[in-house]
């Protein structure tokens, strides 16, 4: 660990997978919460949320979730699922939903029904056979793209997104535009953090022309006030 322009630095090669764990999740924040269903063979459905997760191309529409093994290197249900039947949801967690979330996120047995125990109500899938929780404000239907192995514990799955459901009155059908207030999705943080997503603002990204524009305007407004100073 060393101490340059005020920040500590750490090089993570040398540090244990555990305290390289504590500083990517307290660093990269907040993280989207991918609460995700799937179904075994016989059709049983699991719910699992998972914080390493994010939408990373609309063209194709690809959304990526990191599922770590079990202690023994096993797969977790929602991985095994997905290899079985290369299908999965994500729902999306709003503050209403954090409750029954975190009871999915116990290590039950394979054969529990985590949805039932939750309280949640199961939507028969539309694209795939994986059930969607009515109560989530949003859900993607996914099929699995790829699976990559990222060392022995964790597997990255990317999926295609093949339909999108939102909540009736949180997006205009039109322009397709999402109220994100209505969404009140949390976000996760380090530790047994969260975030709500209530305190927002508009920042709109400034064009490269309107830059030049304002640029060339400050300089010459800067070469007009030093021709009119008084010679020293």
């Amino acid at each position: 660990m060393t101490t340059e322009s005020c920040h500590l630095h750490f090089d993570l090669a040398s540090l244990t997978a555990r305290d390289r764990y504590k500083l990517l999740i307290g660093t990269v924040i907040p993280r989207p919460i991918a609460f995700v269903t799937t179904v075994d063979e016989q059709g049983r459905p699991n719910a699992a949320p998972y914080s390493f997760f994010n939408c990373l191309s609309a063209d194709p529409p690809i959304v990526a979730i990191g599922v770590e093994n079990k202690a023994d290197m096993s797969y977790k249900d929602t991985a095994r699922n997905v290899r079985v039947t290369e299908q999965f949801t994500v729902n999306i967690v709003d503050d209403a939903l954090l409750e029954a979330m975190n009871i999915c996120a116990i290590a039950f047995p394979s054969e529990i029904d985590e949805l039932a125990l939750a309280g949640l109500t199961a939507v028969p899938g539309t694209h795939v056979r994986c059930p969607r929780i009515a109560e989530a404000p949003a859900a993607l239907e996914c099929r699995r793209y790829i699976t990559l192995e990222v060392g022995r514990s964790r597997e990255i799955i990317l999926g295609e997104v093949l339909g999108v459901f939102i909540r009736a009155g949180a997006v205009d059908p039109d322009t397709k535009y999402v109220d994100q207030r209505k969404m009140d999705a949390i976000g996760r943080l380090g530790g047994h953090g969260y975030a709500r997503t209530r305190d927002q603002f508009d920042l709109r990204t400034i064009p490269l022309a309107e830059w030049q524009k304002r640029g060339t305007s400050e300089t010459a407004g800067t070469v007009t006030a030093l021709a009119g100073a008084d010679p020293q």
